[in-house]
């Protein structure tokens, strides 16, 4: 048993050795691939003093190492003690006595999160020059949400700002590092604009904020709220969604650091009023989301979704995360009217209640307390300072909706059409039709799709095995279901 140990000493003294001679080259191949993770304590590289990479993939800080050593030297532990641990789950990956069971490269990969560089290779700070403005992040919106022109602009002037508080930051943090204290005014500290956005069912609101990341080329992760509950309880916890941002910025801290959170269904968290009840979902979220709101150290794990003991961690600070939050609050406008036709001219409360059913937008005028009465928590709104609402979408934005975006719907057929040999067209009338069923199903621009997908499924069945049909317009009729497609032959 000593002689075994006394070679193993001896083995991994030239592994480090022959790492010491090298590390100026592996610092630069850990930069770029990532940061390795011990096996046994799951201390990244960047912790540990050395870290011993065995066979198939295995990676084992020193200090881990000498532990095992003395374990070994004291003889508390020997190898024929080793029970298999390829049948436990989570770990069927490792076979400690198998010194080639390592965890398999596509696993490692997978939970590798990227290192962040030295000081004088830090990631650029952001530049405002370069930094779309708001009527230009506006104009690239348009390009593709069709409507929502006052959304747009909230939109686009709120993360404008948030970015330059952004670039505010580092600039001053910048100056502190140099000791340049007259480059900055320390008195004005720019607070987070994280939104909150109304609209009904089907108004655009995920699509929007989906569109504003391409554009601005951040990482975006998307939850719903009725997903989240208080930790503890089956479901997922709140710093889940920073877990999935951090995987769609490709485990990439810094990237992550930058990215947009849109949390949907918020206004399902609102107060139960049943207050006996446990609200694991509602209040309980909302006290647990306000530390990710403000900014906070979040511990995370690195390619899973949720912590244990085999899973690297990682520290992502939210203080530079955009959060827009997002609901259709059904019933809101009867508060917004209770408030309104309260604070009313005595005897004009008939009119301007009447007024007030007529209005199709009024969720436009929605303040603070409307949603506090609601059932939002006033620390929860606080921070969420920029409130705004989108319109709900009738017919005639609906067409529009279909044929006008760079990717509308219509256009999307036409090239599945076109690459059959086959062009295809639309009666006004037919658009028409198909916005007016789908105002009918009250789920907005959301049932544009499977209205489409169920007109056209009959002729799409039928293109491919008829070389006769050359030209196709949609009629009003075909999409009513009384009629026919116009179809014209090939010359």
């Amino acid at each position: 048993m000593r002689k075994t140990s006394i070679e193993m000493e001896r083995i991994v003294s030239e592994e480090i050795k022959n790492q010491n001679e090298d590390i100026i080259e592996n610092n630069e191949n850990n930069e770029n691939k990532g940061e390795t993770f011990c096996y046994l304590c799951h201390r990244p590289s960047s912790l540990v003093n050395n870290m011993i990479h065995l066979p198939n993939n295995i990676s084992i800080c020193s200090d881990c190492l000498q532990k095992s050593f003395d374990m070994f030297n004291n003889g508390s532990m020997g190898a024929g003690t080793i029970p298999p641990m390829n049948g436990m789950p989570g770990i069927e990956f490792i076979n400690l006595t198998n010194p080639f069971g390592g965890m398999p490269e596509e696993m490692q990969e997978r939970h590798r999160v990227k290192t962040k560089k030295k000081t004088h290779e830090e990631v650029p700070a952001l530049d405002i020059q370069k930094l779309p403005a708001p009527h230009i992040i506006k104009g690239r919106l348009d390009e593709y949400v069709m409507g929502q022109d006052q959304a747009k602009k909230v939109i686009s002037v709120g993360v404008y700002n948030h970015y330059k508080r952004i670039a505010a930051m580092e600039e001053q943090e910048k100056a502190k590092e140099t000791g340049d204290t007259n480059q900055m005014d320390w008195d004005v500290e720019i607070e987070k604009s994280n939104m909150l956005m109304l609209g009904p069912t089907g108004s655009g609101k995920t699509f929007l904020v989906q569109t504003l990341a391409r554009i601005l080329q951040v990482p975006l992760a998307i939850t719903d709220a009725t997903a989240l509950t208080e930790a503890g309880y089956i479901g997922d916890d709140v710093e889940s969604v920073i877990s999935k941002l951090l995987a769609n910025a490709d485990n990439d801290v810094e990237r992550a650091e930058r990215g947009i959170v849109y949390i949907d269904e918020i206004d399902k968290l609102a107060k139960k009023e049943n207050a006996n009840q446990r609200d694991v979902s509602g209040e309980s979220v909302q006290q647990a989301l306000l530390k990710l709101l403000e900014g906070a150290d979040i511990e995370v794990p690195v390619g899973a979704t949720s912590k244990n003991a085999m899973v690297p961690m990682t520290t992502v600070n939210t203080r530079h995360i955009l959060f827009i939050c997002g609901g259709a609050f059904p019933g809101l406008e009867n508060v917004i009217k209770r408030r309104l036709t309260k604070h009313g001219h005595i005897g004009f409360e008939s009119q301007l209640k009447d007024d007030l059913d007529k209005d199709e937008n009024i969720l436009s005028k929605v303040e603070t307390e409307d949603i506090r009465s609601y059932g939002l928590i006033p620390e929860f709104i606080g921070r969420l300072p920029i409130v705004f609402a989108l319109q709900q979408m009738d017919e005639k934005l609906l067409v529009k909706v279909l044929k006008e975006p760079k990717n509308a719907i219509v256009k999307q057929y036409k090239k599945l059409f076109a690459m059959d040999g086959v062009k295809l067209d639309f009666d006004e009338d037919a658009l028409l039709e198909i916005a007016h069923r789908a105002v009918e199903k009250k789920t907005g621009a959301r049932a544009l799709r499977s209205i489409l997908e169920e007109t056209m499924l009959d002729i799409m069945y039928q293109i491919p095995k008829d070389d006769m049909i050359g030209h196709v317009t949609i009629t009003q009729d075909y999409v009513k279901g009384v009629g026919g497609p116009r179809i014209e032959v090939r010359d």
